[in-house]
């Protein structure tokens, strides 16, 4: 994945999990308490400086009680033509 999405990638993520532990009302310690992740660590994820395994995706997903999938795509957002059409194929120089 080129730098410039996964930038794009983790800040998005890290939003995501921001917003929603705020519209809970957690702060990062009681986010940390119901996952066991420091809360650094957490602060880390939420502003993009660490890249978030999937298991611990999953445990900031059921301490805030949403899904993982929720915090990796847009989900007000419709899928791209490209990813709409899948006889389009691939482009390798995409991935490079």
């Amino acid at each position: 994945m080129p730098n410039e999405k996964k930038r794009k990638l983790l800040t998005d993520v890290g939003r995501r999990i921001r917003a929603t532990r705020k519209e809970q009302g957690l702060s990062l310690q009681e986010l940390s308490l119901l996952t066991g992740i420091s809360p650094p660590a957490l602060s880390l994820i939420e502003t993009a400086k660490r890249d978030v395994r999937v298991s611990t995706l999953a445990k900031i997903a059921s301490a805030l009680r949403a899904r993982p999938s929720a915090f990796l795509e847009d989900e007000n957002a419709g899928m791209s033509e490209r990813s709409a059409d899948s006889s389009a194929g691939y482009d390798i120089r995409d991935y490079l």
